[in-house]
């Protein structure tokens, strides 16, 4: 006798298109770097083989906000 194949329904589509329209990004903001900083981020991005540096500012930015954030969190006492 034949086992019948248990259809395993997915992920909504509605829940998906949800998901990506939070992580949409529509906030801009512009930083300035004098020309040390710029020569350290140019040879950051050589040495390292980094092709985007928005997504290298982005990544240490979060890492650094994330990690002040827990350090700093609320007490009871």
């Amino acid at each position: 006798m034949a086992r019948k194949k248990k259809r395993n329904p997915g992920i909504d589509p509605a829940y998906l298109e949800k998901q990506k329209a939070a992580l949409v990004r529509t906030h801009r903001h512009i930083i300035c770097f004098n020309e040390k900083e710029m020569a350290a981020v140019e040879e950051y991005c050589r040495r390292f083989n980094v092709k985007t540096k928005a997504s290298l500012f982005r990544e240490a930015i979060m890492e650094r906000i994330l990690s002040a954030l827990d350090e700093n969190h609320p007490t009871l006492f």
